[in-house]
């Protein structure tokens, strides 16, 4: 083992699992400083010059505390693009993916979609370049977070219309029919913050993570209640949601008078992705 493979694993050894260290490892050193994969492997001792030294110590501190590799680095690989992140939106999830290429799968045909919560604007992004004859729009409360949602709908030359609207407040009575509707809102409860991981914890925005306890439904309800007025008929609502809630978020959805509704497990068997259907 290297030299510089050896400082990684003895600076971060004590902080996170070693299957985390190992691929950190690598991505650290072939991805951020530019060195031959091989050669890693093989352990070849390679000598870093000072700015790269100095790169790579700088990455090491924010890495002890904590920092998510994706902030260090600037982006987050997602639907096989990359996308601007910064501690101002969340960083893109693989469940996440799997929400998006099930609405490309299920409604081929969608023309008018929308995106509430978008963040980095990846889900709103993504269905734009899958679907390219669809119109999408995506809402967020935040500005700093639609600011970097639009750099990335430039970056990737997508042509999605980003607007900032609080859900819990605007009047969406005048707004038109979409035929998908999608949102990943927030959805960790107050009570299992104590069971997060310090890189979420401690930099991604508790704005964009979390709903209180004492009513974890809202943002779904809100949601699909507005979503009544605003899907067109046979429009799909979808939904990801917190796992702990996939019986009632289904009896909230059926109870407002959606049909076909469905509970699909993410790749990590958890109950994750919501689908319903406004006739």
């Amino acid at each position: 083992m290297n030299r510089i493979t050896t400082y990684i694993r003895q600076s971060l050894q004590d902080i996170y699992p070693p299957e985390e260290v190992k691929a950190l490892s690598m991505l650290i050193c072939c991805d951020m400083l530019g060195l031959d994969a091989l050669d890693i492997y093989m352990g070849k001792d390679i000598i870093l010059s000072e700015c790269k030294q100095r790169e790579l110590e700088n990455i090491i501190f924010r890495l002890q505390k904590n920092e998510p590799i994706q902030y260090i680095r600037g982006f987050a690989e997602f639907c096989g693009r990359k996308f601007k992140v910064a501690p101002g939106v969340l960083i893109p999830r693989p469940e996440t993916a799997e929400l998006v290429e099930l609405i490309v799968k299920e409604n081929p045909g969608a023309r008018h979609l929308l995106d509430i919560g978008t963040g980095s604007g990846c889900i709103a992004i993504s269905l734009d370049k899958k679907l390219p004859d669809a119109e999408v729009e995506a809402w967020d409360i935040s500005e700093e977070a639609l600011a970097i949602a639009r750099k990335n709908n430039d970056a990737l030359e997508a042509r999605v219309r980003f607007l900032q609207r609080d859900v819990l407040a605007d009047d969406w009575e005048k707004i038109p029919s979409f035929d998908v509707i999608v949102s990943n809102p927030p959805y960790v409860t107050l009570g299992e913050k104590a069971g997060m991981r310090p890189n979420v914890l401690k930099h991604e925005p508790h704005r964009a993570l979390f709903v209180g306890d004492d009513d974890p439904l809202l943002f779904y309800r809100v949601i699909a209640e507005r979503g009544r007025s605003l899907l067109a008929p046979g429009g799909a609502l979808w939904f990801e949601i917190n796992e702990r809630f996939g019986d009632e978020v289904t009896a909230l959805l059926g109870s407002l008078g959606y049909a076909d509704v469905k509970l699909t497990a993410d790749l990590f068997g958890k109950p994750r992705i919501t689908e319903a259907v406004w006739k």
